[in-house]
């Protein structure tokens, strides 16, 4: 076994007997496996559209393939067998769909002519030969860069999933897709090619999260400042957490009348911003903060839990036969529910204890995307008092704190961070590394709340339309604002949201807990030089630097 696409890796290198995440041998190899497979079906995709070929089941198909193995997503060896399978069935077809056009089908690339074994231990043995590090002769830089590309097309791939179960898709997104996947295999690029592709996921990945805003927000409509409660409502409960709007629609939907509250966890907060969501009387509250407490949170839960999205670690150690899982996520023993019908869950919460009693533990706000700062709303255009009150100078600095959130030793930085944060700062935050400090209360500057949640790891989109809307405002590039990036990354979405800030220029951000361990020294070496990127240090070290730096 080799690993390293996360940051909670053994040792801040690699996992090569287990996963920290949990993941077995098995399913890491076949996770790697599927990926040689989907390479060899995009060599067929990226000729494909040479000879006006596309074939949109392929393009779906390889962004779910990609979204399940994202760290915590898919632990369920059975499934990534039929996924292999699929992959290839699918090449086969296309590669005769090409062919039949005139286009190029003979390519001697392994991936490209690669079959199955008949057997799960056949089929593992052969991952074996393509894992990420099977050449030693490959020259460790241009394997960093192809690493680094690779995962920001599996957060990407995640994004456009989103996105297409919501009827936002875009040609253009997954022509890149096939492209970088089937650039991988290539070893005639030089550092600045790979450089280049690396930073053009970037803007792919732009793309795929403007896709999936428009997708929550054309069915749910712009999301609206809500307060939501953080204790619990007497009675029978479900409890939701990943990132899937369209699920949690579906589990609202289906509960109606039933006596069912439900409660959101981790990136399902965010969605009691959404007018078509928090319409529903029975969308309570917010269960849960960060992840270090979430085997005690899980275990103490009185109802069932439905994972739609990769957000739990170790989901062994909580298991207690109530946690169902959605879409592309599965592991063994834990029932999956197709078809969005949510019968088996709805029937299970039922049979279960609930909340014996209300309980009133304090509330947060949510709903500042980019529509409420931008847009005129009933509480007026947030961004014009923001102006107003830094040229007044009641707010000197904006401090975006975002990220993911993971259980290793290291992130009570962000908390400690904020905390230090000066009165007269605010805070954006977004993504799950918010549930470090989400609950905290910083007050406000004249009635501008100092901690403002924008929403989902995916609404960086509605930060980076901010942080251009506050650029034009000042006649200014965004790197001359009054703003600081202070990031903490997890899996593979934070990897191509990162892409994404680097393809628009932004500098100085600072990155931790730790640094990839697929970045090398020269590549990291590269990104220093030219984006000056920064790992955190201490919060009193790196606020010190940074309002020292714009005095």
């Amino acid at each position: 076994m080799f690993c390293y696409q996360c940051e909670q890796t053994a040792k801040g290198q690699d996992c090569t007997v287990v996963g920290v995440c949990g993941k077995k041998p098995e399913v890491a190899a076949l996770q790697d496996l599927l990926i040689h497979a989907l390479q060899g079906l995009s060599l067929y995709a990226v000729e494909g559209r040479k000879v006006g070929i596309t074939y949109p089941e392929v393009d779906l198909f390889a962004c779910e393939a990609m979204f399940s193995t994202l760290t915590n997503v898919d632990f369920d060896p059975e499934r990534f067998v039929e996924l292999i399978k699929r992959t290839v069935e699918l090449r086969n077809t296309l590669k005769a769909k090409v062919k039949a056009a005139g286009g190029k089908t003979e390519f001697t690339e392994v991936a490209a002519n690669f079959m199955p074994a008949p057997t799960e231990e056949g089929i593992i043995k052969q991952a074996e030969a393509v894992s990420l590090k099977a050449d030693p002769t490959e020259n460790p830089d241009i394997r960093s860069l192809k690493h680094i590309l690779l995962f920001g097309i599996k957060g990407v791939a995640a994004y456009t999933d989103h996105a297409a179960i919501l009827g936002q898709k875009d040609e253009k997104v997954y022509a890149f897709i096939h492209e970088g996947l089937a650039s991988i295999l290539r070893k005639d690029l030089s550092m600045e090619d790979w450089m280049a592709l690396v930073l053009k996921c970037g803007e792919i990945n732009l793309r795929a999260m403007e896709l999936l805003d428009a997708g929550n927000t054309g069915r749910y409509g712009h999301p609206v400042p809500t307060q939501v409660p953080l204790g619990a409502k007497k009675g029978k409960a479900i409890l939701i957490s990943g990132h899937d709007l369209k699920d949690l629609e579906e589990l609202l939907k289906q509960t109606e009348g039933k006596g069912i509250n439900i409660y959101t966890h981790g990136e399902m907060l965010p969605c009691h911003g959404y007018p078509g969501l928090k319409k529903y009387p029975h969308l309570y509250g917010h269960y849960g903060t960060a992840w270090q407490n979430q085997t005690k949170e899980f275990a103490s839960f009185p109802g069932t839990i439905l994972m739609t999205t990769n957000c739990i670690q170790k989901p062994q150690e909580v298991y207690k036969g109530n946690i169902f899982t959605t879409g592309l996520v599965g592991w063994p023993r834990v029932v999956h529910i197709k078809d969005k019908d949510f019968t088996p869950v709805i029937e299970k919460t039922l049979t279960m204890e609930g909340f014996p009693e209300d309980t009133n533990k304090g509330s947060v706000w949510v709903g500042y995307a980019h529509n409420t700062v931008l847009r005129d709303h009933p509480m007026g255009r947030v961004i014009d008092t923001v102006i107003d009150y830094v040229k007044a100078g009641k707010i000197r600095r904006f401090f975006l704190v975002a990220g993911c959130d993971g259980a290793k030793p290291g992130r009570n930085y962000y908390t400690e961070f904020v905390e230090k944060v000066p009165k007269d700062c605010v805070v954006l935050t977004l993504a799950c590394g918010k549930f470090r400090f989400f609950d905290k209360d910083l007050g406000a500057i004249d009635g501008v709340p100092r901690l403002i949640d924008i929403g989902q790891c995916n609404d960086a989109y509605s930060a980076i339309q901010i942080a251009g809307a506050l650029a034009k405002a000042f006649d200014c590039e965004v790197n001359d604002l009054p703003l600081s990036l202070v990031l903490s990354w997890y899996e593979q979405k934070a990897t191509a949201i990162l892409l994404t800030l680097l393809y628009l220029g932004v500098r100085d951000i600072r990155l931790g807990p730790s640094l990839p361990a697929f970045i090398t020294p020269n590549v990291l070496d590269v990104l220093v030089k030219k984006f000056n990127i920064k790992p955190i240090s201490t919060p009193a070290e790196d606020l010190q630097a940074i309002l020292g730096e714009a005095a």
